[in-house]
């Protein structure tokens, strides 16, 4: 059985995102979607003394028109550099912060990408190249897409050649499992709950932020504190 995820790309993700990547065989990004405004497309939250912090990559967003993700471009290049110093200023004192930086800071001072799309791959791959997923990533434009909001995921696992389609609970509000029964495919929903705390800086713990923030506090232990990772 091959199992297949859709998903649109965030920036910088949490753990729960990466966990689903290394649960299946073709994890595809979803860019074809409209670009939404204040959501996770192009922000994430670390970790500071003061509370939670965004980190936003800035964006042209041109009109009230549907504007897709794959086509939403960043708008100027001090962004990295003000990421890389606000990540620098609230994590160097995580036990594996200089172990991360080796590879993660000079990511920063590459990332001159046009589009978010490619940016939040570019970052994505790179996390999972360091927690060992292997994984194949596709892009949602890789195949032909459907009409139907259901049909279109169902249509994307068949010609990825999937028989299991994994997706987060919240898709409850809108897919039609019916669809996926009707093309032979396993529909399973993708469970978010019992992450273990991990040695976490500043004040009471939260799981509601970056990925970044697991790596710099557990390094190579990180997988302990998934669920589908094996250490």
């Amino acid at each position: 059985m091959k199992k297949v995820a859709i998903l649109q790309s965030n920036y910088i993700p949490w753990k729960g995102y990466f966990d689903m990547i290394a649960d299946v065989d073709e994890f595809i990004l979803y860019d074809d979607m409209q670009y939404t405004r204040r959501d996770w497309r192009n922000r994430n939250l670390i970790k500071t003394p003061i509370g939670g912090q965004w980190l936003s990559v800035p964006v042209q967003v041109k009109g009230k028109y549907l504007q897709k993700i794959k086509d939403t471009q960043i708008d100027g290049n001090n962004w990295s550099q003000n990421h890389w110093h606000t990540l620098t200023h609230n994590y160097r004192q995580a036990p594996y912060f200089k172990d991360i930086a080796v590879w993660l800071e000079p990511l920063y001072h590459n990332a001159d990408y046009s589009y978010l799309s490619d940016l939040n791959r570019y970052f994505i791959e790179a996390i999972c190249a360091y927690l060992g997923i292997n994984t194949v990533i596709s892009n949602s434009w890789d195949y032909y897409l459907s009409d139907g909001k259901t049909e279109r995921l169902a249509d994307l696992c068949t010609q990825a050649g999937g028989s299991e389609y994994i997706t987060g609970s919240a898709a409850k509000t809108y897919i039609q499992e019916q669809v996926f029964a009707e093309r032979g495919i396993k529909l399973t929903w993708f469970d978010y709950l019992d992450y273990p705390d991990y040695p976490q800086l500043w004040g009471n713990f939260t799981h509601r932020v970056s990925i970044l923030d697991l790596l710099f506090n557990c390094g190579q232990k990180a997988p302990y504190y998934m669920k589908h990772i094996h250490p």
